[in-house]
Order: structure tokens, then sequence, then C-alpha cells
């Protein structure tokens, strides 16, 4: 049985967005939306999650939909927790979505950078980057473990069913990693 919301993130835009230059043009794009969901303690909790504007409705519904299956986020933080450390919000299984950065091992601006892509317990769901190194560097796939993202689970097909796309498809896998680029 669930007992009160526990709050894992209540942060301004403002602090979720410290400590990092950002172009102008992007920060003003920019929101953070509060989302609830089951973790691993079976409790409700609400995190936060700093998207761009033309998607923060549908993240909403999209973690609304998830909780009602009982699918558990580990936590959903942005990252200006872990000082904008990539490697640290995934080894601490963080869900998050903006970040401002390239695609590891490429100098091109990843999705996170516009705040159009989503990585859900990517400690459970890690990506096999181009340079065949494993991210986060401790992250390990294990299809029956809870919170892990598996082809054939409903998380996959609440983002797909809403024109978002979902890496763990590919030939190189990034099982943790939803986006959706024609949002802007």
């Amino acid at each position: 049985m669930y007992t009160a919301v526990q709050i894992d993130s209540n942060m301004t835009l403002e602090e979720a967005l410290a400590e990092i230059e950002i172009p102008r043009h992007i920060r003003e794009l920019l929101k953070i939306v509060t989302i609830s969901y089951v973790s691993f303690d079976d409790h409700i909790h609400e995190g936060q999650l700093v998207v761009h504007k033309n998607i923060a409705d549908d993240v909403v519904e999209i973690f609304s939909a998830i909780s009602k299956t009982g699918f558990p986020i580990h936590h959903a933080i942005p990252i200006v927790k872990y000082h904008w450390d990539d490697e640290a919000s995934m080894s601490d299984n963080n869900t998050s979505a903006f970040n401002y950065r390239v695609i590891h091992g490429t100098s091109n601006l990843s999705n996170h950078s516009l705040g159009l892509a989503i990585d859900i317990n990517p400690l459970f769901n890690p990506c096999y980057a181009i340079d065949g190194s494993v991210q986060p560097a401790l992250g390990k796939y294990e299809p029956s473990k809870a919170g892990t993202i598996r082809p054939d689970d409903e998380i996959v097909s609440i983002f797909t069913s809403r024109g978002w796309r979902w890496l763990g498809h590919r030939e190189r896998k990034d099982w943790q990693h939803f986006d959706k680029v024609d949002a802007v």
C-alpha cells in the first residue's frame, strides 16, 4: 500500500540550471516539470525533469501513465545535483532529461542539450557508446531486474505511442534513452 508522497526534488528552474553556461536561446526553451512515479521502495515519489517547453505536458502525462503500471523509477533529480556530471548522475541510477553536453565520443550536441531526451534508470539500462564503452561504467543490463526496460514493456509503448523514439531498438543499444526530436 502506498503512503504519503515522498519528494525527491523540489527546485526552481533557476536552481536546476545553476552552475553551467547555457546559451540564452536554449535556456528560454526549458521548463522544469514535476513528475510522479513509483520508486523501488513501493512508495509514490515526486521528482523533477528539465525539458523543452514543447514536450512538458507530454512528459508529465507519460510519467503518470508509467506510474500506473508500477514500473519503478529510482529517482528523478535535475543533474545540477551532480554538478553536471553525467556519469555521476547515471551511476546513481538517476532518471534525467536536460544536460547541456555532447554525445559521448563526438562533438555533436546531444538531444539532452535541448531538453528533448530522457534517460530512465541508467544504471539498469546502460548505453553502449560508439567507442565501445558502457555508460555508466558500472551499468549492467539484466532484463529480469525490476526497473530494467525490455522491448515488450509497457513503458516503451507509452513513449512510442506518443511519437517518442526509444534507442533500445537500435543495434548499438541505449536502453535508457527516449527522445522526441520532432517537437521543435
